[in-house]
């Protein structure tokens, strides 16, 4: 497949774009937004997404979606999770032959509970569905863009489809991609991370150390492995880079949204506050409250969950939830 559609021209859809044009694949951005279009056509930077970073001259970027999809054989869904399903009740019209869709966003549907994958099902005429891949792991635009080395993995339930994706993203220079089958814990373990990260960015915000972050990586991850695997994910998978690979890349990086809006609430700020600062969308806070909800209907453990959701969205402060974490009673850690 050597023509891609790239739907969303955000930090993400853009740096993909500019790793393809390194694959030598042709590539179509389409946004909504014109000023974005403009200046990826223009001056071939983002700047409010990327800073300075030049972009491959070769990208082109159009609001036109029925032009991007009829000139690609594979669409990149680089949209947020809570508007996926609007954005494809556009492109379902509007397709003449089955595409393979790849979503690279990271997060689950608010009320629904649903993965990107089932979304796509649940919207597009299955017969215009060639297949489903998501690409997923430790990894922010910031570095990619700049040619950072960088693993993700390719996740489907057909492994033809996941190593097409594999083919079409890797590069030996700075873009590895392995393989998998399961396609829940990829989409899971993409999904749940963000809302430890906004944890992570709390704790710093309060002054905790390195001992703390520690403990809430390891503990968010038995959180995380008992969603998924309760759901039909396998633990292993959640042992690699979509799980732990990802909870620490989130936790401890600058460039997080998820991360920073969390630091900002350490800080003193309340959701909204931090949320308005933000310029992308900070994924981890629809995701804790569906993550909340879910695993109270599975009857399942989650204190880390619990306590960013009372923060977030019962405005109670870190320190008191923190207090009742360390309060809980005393267990064995298996």
């Amino acid at each position: 497949m050597e023509n891609i559609a790239i739907v969303g021209g955000g930090s993400w859809g853009s740096a993909l774009a500019n790793l393809l044009e390194d694959n030598n694949k042709n590539v179509l951005i389409y946004d909504n937004d014109l000023k974005t279009i403009n200046e990826i056509n223009q001056f071939h930077t983002n700047k409010s997404k990327l800073g300075d970073v030049k972009l491959s001259e070769k990208i082109e970027a159009s609001n036109d979606l029925d032009y991007v999809l009829s000139h690609s054989e594979l669409i990149v869904l680089a949209v947020p999770t809570s508007v996926t399903r609007l954005v494809l009740e556009e492109i379902n019209p509007l397709l003449k032959e089955a595409k393979l869709f790849c979503n690279v966003a990271k997060g689950l549907e608010f009320k629904t509970n649903k993965r990107v994958s089932e979304i796509v099902y649940d919207v597009i005429d299955n017969n215009l569905i060639k297949g489903f891949v998501s690409l997923t792991g430790p990894s922010h635009a910031e570095e990619v863009v700049v040619r950072k080395l960088t693993s993700v993995v390719a996740a489907s339930e057909n492994l033809k489809h996941a190593e097409l994706i594999q083919e079409i993203f890797s590069n030996t220079d700075y873009f590895r991609v392995y393989t998998s089958q399961d396609l829940i814990g990829a989409e899971l373990g993409g999904s749940l991370k963000n809302i430890y990260a906004i944890a992570s960015g709390m704790l710093d915000g309060l002054g905790y150390g390195i001992n703390t972050k520690a403990a809430l990586i390891t503990r968010g991850l038995i959180e995380m492995k008992r969603i998924a695997t309760e759901l039909g994910a396998l633990e292993e998978t959640l042992n690699g880079l979509v799980g732990i690979g990802d909870l620490i890349v989130t936790c401890m990086s600058k460039f997080s949204r998820n991360y920073s809006a969390g630091l900002m609430i350490g800080e003193g700020d309340n959701l909204k506050t931090s949320l308005s600062k933000m310029t992308m969308v900070v994924e981890g806070v629809k995701t804790c409250k569906t993550a909340y909800f879910l695993a109270k209907e599975l009857k399942i453990q989650t204190p880390i969950i619990n306590a960013v959701y009372n923060v977030l969205f019962n405005e109670i402060e870190p320190e008191i939830e923190i207090a009742k974490l360390m309060a809980r009673d005393l267990k064995s850690e298996q």
